[in-house]
């Protein structure tokens, strides 16, 4: 539970509480009738409905609702980076989906979380901000309330959170940095697959800026910044120039529309039913890591709360470094 405090000023004359508490702590309109459901708001200490005017001196102080999820607790390891009250960061390792789905409703960050929730006796609802595809390892971020929630989405969708990648590559990228701008969409919407798609037929304007931080015989350790955050953005952008991702099962032979005409496809298949795919686990497409070569390293934002800046880091998992050794 998160408490805020505000003291009236003289400047303040004539607003109401609700208006102070949108001015200073930035709450949203939903959250705003979360607290007054909730009644907790309070103006020198009695409850206290927003509509009214405080006077100069007057504190108010509000405190959030609480809350829980109902995930089925698993013993799944939750790499804890940062956490408070509001927040909580953690570095997500490779094969565990953030989220239960219909087709994976357990086994998920969701449930390892949930778990460490109920260990250390706290009580808040799991709101995921970002996302990371399951063989993608790196930081995530958990708000523990709905403002927190507002604040990082909204930080998020203003392009205000900055993220940034590692990757391992096939090839070697000749130019020390650029900046890939192509618009992504679904082709076959039965498919999960991505793929560079004109705006005019349904892409969605993506652009990826990349920096070469070292380079192998045959291979590049790259830095990547994303601009926008479309789903597969990295491994669609690196496939189509060239690059793919190694061990991405998805797009390790540049188009998989164009390569499951020719070829038809020998990864398994999505449900169970769709595509023309043969094979029953040909997953692990590189001789160096059995998942793409991905890890979400860096995130930069500023506290919904606090207001701090906070840069945080996560280390290259160790199945990247030994990919490395090995390439090298």
């Amino acid at each position: 539970m998160t408490e805020f405090k505000y003291t009236v000023k003289e400047t303040d004359r004539e607003l109401s509480i609700k208006e102070l508490l949108s001015r200073n702590f930035g709450f949203s309109g939903r959250f705003m009738t979360k607290l007054k459901q909730n009644r907790l708001i309070f103006l020198n200490g009695e409850n206290m409905p927003g509509w009214v005017t405080p006077e100069p001196g007057d504190v108010i102080t509000v405190t959030t609702p609480d809350e829980t999820s109902d995930f089925p607790p698993e013993d799944i390891p939750v790499s804890v980076v940062y956490e408070d009250n509001d927040l909580l960061v953690i570095n997500k390792q490779p094969g565990v989906v953030v989220h239960p789905t219909k087709g994976k409703p357990y086994h998920t960050m969701a449930n390892g979380i949930m778990k460490k929730m109920l260990d250390e006796g706290e009580s808040y609802k799991i709101r995921f901000v970002n996302r990371l595809d399951m063989n993608t390892s790196g930081l995530l971020i958990v708000a523990k309330n709905s403002h927190a929630q507002d604040n990082l989405t909204k930080q998020m969708k203003s392009d205000h959170i900055q993220k940034k990648y590692k990757a391992i590559v096939d090839g070697v990228i000749a130019e020390d940095s650029g900046t890939i701008d192509l618009p992504l969409g679904r082709p076959d919407p039965d498919e999960v697959e991505r793929w560079v798609l004109p705006v005019e037929d349904g892409g969605y304007p993506s652009v990826t800026h990349y920096r070469v931080l070292e380079r192998y015989p045959a291979h590049t350790l790259v830095e990547l910044q994303l601009e926008t955050g479309r789903t597969h953005q990295i491994r669609v952008h690196l496939s189509y120039c060239g690059h793919p991702i190694i061990g991405d099962h998805l797009y390790c032979n540049g188009d998989p529309f164009e390569y499951r005409r020719i070829h038809g496809d020998p990864r398994p298949p999505l449900d169970g039913t769709k595509g023309p795919r043969m094979e029953t686990n040909p997953e692990i497409v590189s001789p160096y890591i059995d998942r793409q070569a991905l890890h979400a390293f860096s995130l930069t934002f500023t506290h919904p709360v606090t207001g701090e800046i906070l840069h945080l880091e996560a280390p290259l998992p160790e199945d990247m470094e030994k990919a490395i050794e090995k390439i090298r």
